[in-house]
């Protein structure tokens, strides 16, 4: 069995914080499903198709990194790939605390489904993509928080 994990999150857009995590996870799995959720109650600043642009080519050279849209609960889209894990980024306490809760709910969901956290390394813990927005929105410099890849 292939260990397949979904990374799951609205990656609007994808920081330096997102890709230390998915480049220090990817070798803990056959394959990382990098999985942009649509919520139609949220009104993203740049589009799906942009953002999975922008992933596939951040990671165009690891063939084991995929990357999707897809809406409704995180376990049902994991079925639908076959993972049995999902990958959450830590980078503050009250970052556990909160995905503590989802993963809980997850697990009663989906008892086969596995979530692993992974903390954020120091030098991005300050990083998210809701400040990276407010930085754009308000004309500042935010390519000092993304990849080179994420151009709009």
């Amino acid at each position: 069995m292939q260990r397949i994990c979904l990374f799951p999150g609205t990656f609007d857009p994808i920081t330096l914080g997102h890709v230390d995590v998915i480049e220090r996870a990817v070798n803990m799995f056959d394959k990382l499903v990098i999985g942009i959720g649509i919520n139609s109650s949220k009104q993203p600043m740049f589009t799906v198709e942009q953002r999975i642009g922008w992933i596939k080519e951040i990671f165009k050279n690891e063939a084991r990194i995929g990357v999707a849209g897809y809406e409704g609960l995180t376990v049902d889209f994991c079925k639908k790939i076959d993972a049995h894990f999902i990958l959450r980024g830590i980078r503050y306490i009250s970052d556990f605390e909160y995905e503590k809760a989802i993963a809980d709910m997850n697990r009663m969901l989906a008892p086969d489904i596995e979530t692993v956290f992974l903390t954020c390394s120091p030098l991005y813990s300050t990083i998210s993509s809701t400040l990276v927005r407010d930085v754009i929105r308000n004309g500042g410099e935010a390519g000092m928080f993304m990849p080179k890849e994420v151009k709009f």
